[in-house]
């Protein structure tokens, strides 16, 4: 792809031209509507805009759930060389808020859904708001049977629109540079604090022709998107790369429940799909794994090195085939995978790919095809980004991972001081990620820099490996590993239908006796695969799921104290 300036702008024009007549975008259940199709879209929404006020470096706000609409008014926004400011659905009212206030957003384009949820919110009066859905403009507070009727009537809304963005189309473009951000990011992180990662044009669309590189995407590609789009990650990596080759995504209008993912990849059969380490990890444990337990005879197979490889690759047959039988490309990333799950992955040729990146970096830094895979790295350093390992430990060559490139962020919103923590004075972004190259630079990362507890003697323990051997037990469906007054404690989150299921206890406290002596199973076996200084010393039990980022990381500071 050769554009005359990396913009969305660009890229934009590039796409609908040369994929003109392909499908781009549909609901699973809908009819898809071509690139030139989309293109026109996008020209009203810029137009209607244009009319009512927005001028190129206005901010407009993002909320609602994945559909084609969503991605209309997405390149809406920046190709007139206005900011996106996505705003991630499960934000509550008060952080919406916050962030509409903060990113100072001149309009907002909400969906039905996610306008219910903030009916009652105080939006701010100069704040112009359009739903999603009609792309229909509405006032604060309209009744709930008045949006409704708005639905109803939201075929005649782009005609009507029409006239009046042919006149704007192109009165107030201003001519798009690169290094103007194009979007505004404000993340849940793991932290506690909400940041505004500002991208430039340059950062997310060299990505995602990085990217590309690592898959190339063609017509006829079909992308099934299961990731919020307000994440850099589905955002970058799925909807902008499944672009750069002429691919159709399809989104789901429910939330996307088994069955229903089940059936859309019966009927969709996705050749490209995006998922976190989470998805697949519940997949292995509550429908692969139970195969391979069933009975003595398999049981006693399993455990042989050889004949396990084996009922890998037949089980992998029968997962390849439950997501439609055509992937070629099952990119994973976000989070940290489970080494147990990504064996079995490489052992039944499933063709999975790691990526590894932050919002701040557009998000990819480092990533591997499905033929490229090595268990437990997140491959090389992607296409144009440099990676390096600050003052590596002298003995296990270990230490912050950091990177330059065209992707990185240009800074946080209105946060200098930030801003200037997370460079070094050379101009390396810090990741807080600590990692290590093997000699064919491939990355493996060892945990968060922050996350690090230190032994009695210094040692460096990473949580996340002594939570990737307590995940891999029985019945455990996630864990976190912290310091407890001096001590390794770990909170454990159960299987607790596979519990009911298996011990058959006649009441509570039962049940409860059976939990204890599970936990203390656990400590042991995890213990004898850990060295002394980084055992754990209790175990306690995590009744209900940690709370999650969008990326299904765990949020820690919610747990550690």
């Amino acid at each position: 792809m050769v554009l005359p300036r990396l913009t969305l702008k660009h890229f934009f024009e590039y796409c609908t031209t040369n994929y003109g007549k392909e499908k781009a975008l549909s609901f699973v259940d809908g009819e898809p509507f071509s690139y030139s199709e989309l293109y026109d879209k996008v020209q009203y929404v810029s137009g209607f805009l244009q009319k009512s006020g927005i001028r190129a470096g206005d901010r407009v706000a993002i909320l609602g759930e994945n559909s084609p609409n969503w991605v209309v008014a997405y390149f809406a926004i920046t190709t007139m060389g206005a900011i996106v400011v996505p705003i991630l659905p499960d934000f509550l009212p008060d952080q919406v808020q916050h962030i509409l206030h903060h990113s100072n957003s001149k309009a907002l384009f909400i969906s039905e859904k996610q306008y219910e949820k903030n009916l009652e919110a105080e939006f701010d009066a100069h704040l112009r708001i359009y739903l999603l859905n009609t792309f229909s403009e509405i006032r604060p507070r309209t009744p709930i049977d008045k949006l409704k009727e708005m639905l109803r009537d939201s075929g005649k809304e782009l005609a009507k629109l029409k006239i009046a963005a042919l006149k704007l189309a192109k009165r107030y473009f201003n001519d798009v540079m690169e290094d103007d951000v194009a979007s505004i990011i404000y993340t849940s992180g793991t932290t506690g604090h909400s940041k505004g990662v500002m991208l430039t044009h340059k950062n997310l669309v060299s990505n995602a022709i990085a990217s590309a590189q690592i898959q190339p995407i063609q017509p006829g590609d079909r992308m099934l998107s299961v990731l919020p789009l307000s994440h850099t990650y589905e955002c970058t990596v799925g909807l902008l790369v499944a672009f750069t080759g002429g691919a159709c995504t399809y989104y789901f209008e429910k939330p996307p429940s088994p069955n229903l993912l089940v059936e859309a990849m019966k009927k969709i059969k996705p050749t490209v799909m995006l998922t976190v380490p989470l998805i697949i990890e519940k997949v292995y444990k509550n429908r692969i794994l139970p195969q391979f337990q069933k009975n003595a005879i398999i049981k006693s197979m399993y455990k042989n090195d050889f004949l396990r490889k084996k009922l890998h690759k037949l089980a992998g047959k029968k997962l390849y085939k439950s997501f439609g039988g055509c992937l070629h490309f099952f990119g994973i990333g976000g989070a940290k995978l489970a080494t147990e799950v990504e064996q079995f992955l490489k052992d039944a040729e499933f063709p999975y790919a790691i990526g590894y990146g932050l919002t701040e970096t557009s998000p990819l830094l480092a990533g591997a095809g499905p033929t490229q895979t090595r268990v437990g790295s997140t491959g090389p350093a992607a296409p144009g980004v440099q990676l390096k390992i600050n003052s590596p430990d002298p003995y296990s060559q270990e230490g912050e991972i950091l990177a330059k490139g065209p992707n990185v962020m240009k800074g946080y919103y209105n946060d200098p001081e930030l801003t200037a923590q997370v460079f070094t004075r050379d101009g390396w972004f810090r990741t807080g990620d600590l990692g290590i190259f093997d000699k064919d630079d491939f990355l493996y990362i060892k945990g968060r820099l922050k996350n690090v507890l230190i032994g009695p003697s210094g040692e460096n323990i990473y949580p996340e490996e002594i939570e990737t051997q307590i995940n891999a037990c029985d019945y455990v469906v996630e864990s976190l590993v912290y310091y407890d007054q001096g001590k390794i404690a770990a909170r454990v989150h159960l299987n607790y239908p596979s519990l009911d299921r298996d011990f058959k206890v006649s009441g509570e406290l039962e049940l409860k006796k059976k939990i204890e002596e599970l936990l203390k199973r656990i400590q042991q076996q995890v213990n004898k695969k850990l060295t002394g200084f980084s055992r754990i010393n209790k175990i306690i039990e995590q009744t209900e799921p940690f709370e999650k980022t969008p990326t299904q990381k765990i949020k820690r500071f919610l747990y550690i104290r």
